[in-house]
């Protein structure tokens, strides 16, 4: 999450930066810090924490940050590490769906940065490129960084009266069920996109069909017109058949993981292409959602009657796949990183309890049904090297990958060309 949040406030500042007379305030190899993108992080920070944004040392603090961030992707750059297409297109989808939570909704986004949806991703690709380069340097230097037993107890012992407490913690897992996986609503949305594309065949205006029946509204305003798009912007599935096709010719249906499409290609310069889409996205009904939720009820009897484990069931049906291999376990969670709704439903349950189906809405207009297990609740408690030893041995590691980082920062200020002219 800190990540998403990071990359989140980068996005936005360089976004803000396009409408305001800036002036470099950084280089750093051949990046550039703006006044207006420092301007930014430091007010969002300073927000976040009731702090003054004019204060100087903040500003430097935030400055600081911002070269370390340049210098990492720069040493990324010398050492020609490489992130593919499909890294770079899932951390968009992860970084979209962020932004839209904290917007509210889909409309809201598009309307605050007044583009759309598509149009954003596009925006966000080069950065997104960058920063995972640089995390993919970071990883690679210091995921595998590692204590011993005694340097955590060098540790506790160091800082435990600073420590604090260990907070209330809930390890939990679900089942999740997507009301719109079913393939009666998929052939329903097929056999409406194929429909469509008869119309287009039989001389409908394609522009006019978008304007009334694309489920993109970041393109169906102006007729599913996507622009100018280099390779790699779009899903693998929708690529393959656009760059395949001849000027103006429209593809059949085809199906990618948003839905069905009908691609028009308009114009082709090399590996960029100008085309234009109908997209039909499967639809929930009050009928899928009660299949869902039998579904779920069906599968929490099952349990309870000792057919099968929670995990058999999760790996078998959730169609959450991200959790669905590990039994469907989403982790271990402090009370402030739940929502309201799932805290009330584990705060009745006890440890190896299963509740009841309920909705869990995704952002966005997206949502499903889940059926949530407490795995284990921990209350809030002094730090303890036996009881917490784990949780110790995280922040041993923190402190030592920090230190690492510094010292490395340090190096690469050496080797690296960078100036404030602030």
């Amino acid at each position: 999450m800190k990540k998403i949040i990071l990359a989140f406030l980068i996005f936005t500042s360089s976004l803000f930066a396009q409408e305001v007379i800036d002036k470099i305030v950084a280089v750093v190899d051949n990046e550039v810090i703006l006044k207006s993108e420092l301007d930014f992080q430091t007010f969002i920070f300073a927000s976040q924490r009731r702090l003054d944004p004019s204060n100087p040392k903040l500003r430097k603090q935030i400055l600081n940050k911002m070269i370390e961030d340049k210098l990492v992707y720069a040493e990324a750059v010398l050492d020609s590490v490489e992130v593919s297409d499909e890294e770079v297109q899932a951390q968009i989808d992860r970084l979209v769906n962020f932004y839209i939570q904290q917007y509210g909704s889909k409309e809201k986004l598009e309307e605050a940065y007044g583009m759309s949806l598509e149009k954003i991703k596009r925006e966000m690709r080069e950065d997104t490129r960058k920063n995972l380069m640089a995390e993919t340097l970071k990883n690679k230097k210091f995921a595998t960084v590692d204590v011993t037993r005694r340097e955590v107890e060098k540790f506790y012992e160091t800082y435990k009266d600073s420590l604090g407490q260990i907070p209330e913690k809930f390890k939990i897992a679900h089942i999740f069920i997507n009301p719109k996986s079913g393939e009666r609503l998929k052939k329903k949305a097929r056999e409406f996109a194929q429909a469509l594309l008869d119309s287009l065949k039989n001389g409908a205006d394609f522009a006019e069909l978008a304007k009334k029946y694309s489920d993109d509204p970041g393109s169906a305003a102006v007729g599913g017109d996507l622009g100018f798009v280099k390779r790699g912007v779009f899903y693998p599935e929708f690529e393959s058949v656009a760059f395949a096709l001849k000027k103006n010719e429209i593809s059949k249906v085809i199906e990618s993981p948003v839905g069905f499409h009908i691609i028009q290609l308009l114009e082709r310069r090399g590996e960029t292409i100008h085309t234009r889409h109908i997209l039909i996205k499967p639809k929930s009904d009050a009928q899928a959602d009660i299949k869902a939720i039998e579904l779920l009820t069906e599968i929490r009897d099952s349990i309870l009657s000792g057919v099968n484990s929670f995990c058999y069931y999760a790996k078998k049906y959730s169609d959450d796949k991200q959790t669905a291999a590990n039994c469907g376990v989403l982790g271990t969670f402090e009370v402030g990183q739940l929502d309201k709704p799932l805290l009330d439903q584990i705060y009745k349950l006890k440890e190896g309890e299963i509740g009841f189906p309920k909705r869990l809405n995704l952002g966005g207009g997206e949502y499903g049904f889940h059926i949530v297990k407490l795995i284990k609740h921990i209350p809030a408690h002094s730090p303890d090297i036996n009881r917490d030893y784990d949780e110790l041995k995280k922040l041993a590691e923190f402190k030592k990958r920090e230190e690492l980082f510094k010292k490395w920062i340090k190096e690469l200020k050496e080797k690296i060309y960078w100036e404030i002219r602030a």
